[in-house]
């Protein structure tokens, strides 16, 4: 209350009630279809005229308090610097369903470990900050309103979001996800843990879109992010960016999922070592050099828009740019990261510098604009079987349909200005150590 909104006279003021199949059936087909039961019938209008269709809807419009419950420990070394772990509750004095259960289970699990190892006087070097969202099912308002008051301090501190966002929704594949820079983390920790080799056979780690409250921190702070989840196979093949708003489905009970909880605990120990490495290495453990082997592949695959823009001779050109981008940070990788994980040359204040660098590697790929249901930070695929930029394969499909190049030409600009911008970004961090190191001002 009391928070300024823009006035948007674009939005409709039409509701929409979502309506079940067979109600959907009984509406738009005529009587003899429904006679055949068990065939499964296209819908259609009866040829006999138009169908009028009265829809009482009696909703009150009411403020509600949405609450989050925000915890800290401070870091003994680097307390400015935050890693964010966050789960989240049901909302409105609710308690029903389960998608809220699970991630509230594993991070209290979590947060009793760390008490036991607090009490012996252990402390991160970094401050981790323990997140449970309130409103996620209204459209991530929790998280969102928080982010949002905070957003020039969480610009700068936070260097992490592990997401705990219904980690046991399926019991058949682990399903890892984390942003380029987190991958390697991510596996590492996953063949680390991995007991029963049936249930965790790959450490195939991707970076697909992520549902739930960490679309803030991903999309408007340029956060790496990672998550673990169990899923069904055939779930993890059809994700929806809107899957939380389409019809309520019967969702499976925790206990029939996961009855001895073994699930549960493999996502709390993954969950926490990842959180524990990022909160505790001196220098952050993100891969540069995997963002650019990202934004390489994304490139070649994407190679046949520009055949399809007519730019035959451009492309050359693209591949040099993401080429480049490589070999800058391989060499910032190479030269740099290694001598301050080195115990003996790890100055302070090399460290800092180059957590500094590393914390804002995927800062330089956020869009400005991006089409309905894909992420600013272009680094994330609408799928596993995405390879290429997904505002590139959007602006394609605009193109074919409006006969016009301009849409893609300019997701095309986005695109390699992000580019352009994280190895110009690269450079200046290793400028500045080479400054540093040989003393000049």
């Amino acid at each position: 209350d009391g928070s300024y909104r823009k006035n948007q006279p674009n939005l409709t003021t039409l509701l929409v009630q979502p309506i079940s199949t067979v109600l959907a059936k009984k509406l738009a087909s005529s009587p003899e279809d429904t006679v055949q039961k068990d065939r499964c019938m296209p819908l259609h209008l009866p040829a006999t005229g138009k169908k009028r269709i009265s829809l009482n809807i009696q909703s009150v419009t009411t403020y509600k308090t949405i609450s989050n419950v925000i915890g800290y420990l401070k870091g003994s070394v680097f307390p400015d610097r935050y890693v964010i772990i966050g789960s989240h509750h049901n909302s409105l004095n609710t308690y029903g369903g389960q998608d809220w259960a699970s991630s509230t289970a594993i991070i209290t699990a979590f947060i009793q470990a760390l008490m036991l190892k607090v009490k012996r006087g252990w402390r991160p070097d970094r401050t981790i900050v323990f997140c449970s969202w309130g409103g996620t099912s209204f459209g991530n308002i929790g998280s969102y309103e928080w982010a949002e008051d905070l957003k020039r301090v969480l610009q700068r501190n936070v260097v992490a979001y592990v997401s705990l966002h219904n980690p046991v929704r399926g019991n058949s594949t682990l399903h890892p996800v984390a942003s380029p820079s987190l991958q390697q983390l991510a596996a590492e920790s996953q063949s680390f843990n991995c007991v029963e080799k049936t249930k965790c056979a790959a450490s195939n780690v991707s970076s697909v879109q992520i549902q739930g409250d960490s679309d803030y921190f991903i999309n408007h702070l340029g956060v790496p992010a990672t998550q673990f989840s169990y899923e069904d196979i055939k779930t993890s093949e059809n994700l929806s960016f809107l899957s939380e708003a389409l019809f309520p489905v019967h969702s499976t009970k925790t206990e029939e999922l996961d009855p001895s909880f073994s699930l549960h605990e493999t996502i709390a120990k993954l969950t926490g070592q990842v959180t524990l490495q990022i909160a505790n290495e001196p220098v952050l453990p993100f891969n540069a050099l995997d963002i650019a082997l990202e934004v390489q592949n994304s490139l070649k695959a994407s190679v046949l828009l520009f055949l399809f823009l007519g730019d035959e001779a451009d492309i050359p050109q693209l591949l040099a740019v993401a080429s480049g981008l490589r070999d800058t940070a391989e060499l910032f990788q190479s030269d740099e990261m290694r001598p301050a994980n080195d115990p003996k040359e790890r100055a302070p204040v090399r460290v800092r510098m180059l957590n500094d660098v590393l914390q804002s590697l995927e800062k330089s790929f956020l869009v400005h604009q991006a089409p309905p249901g894909l992420y600013r930070n272009i680094l994330y695929r609408l799928d596993e079987r995405t390879n290429q930029f997904s505002v590139l394969l959007e602006a394609r499909e605009h193109c074919k349909l409006h006969q016009s190049n301009e849409t893609l030409q300019a997701a095309l600009s986005e695109v390699l200005n992000s580019i352009n911008s994280a190895q110009v970004y690269f450079k200046a961090g290793l400028d500045v150590f080479e400054t540093v190191l040989s003393g000049k001002k």
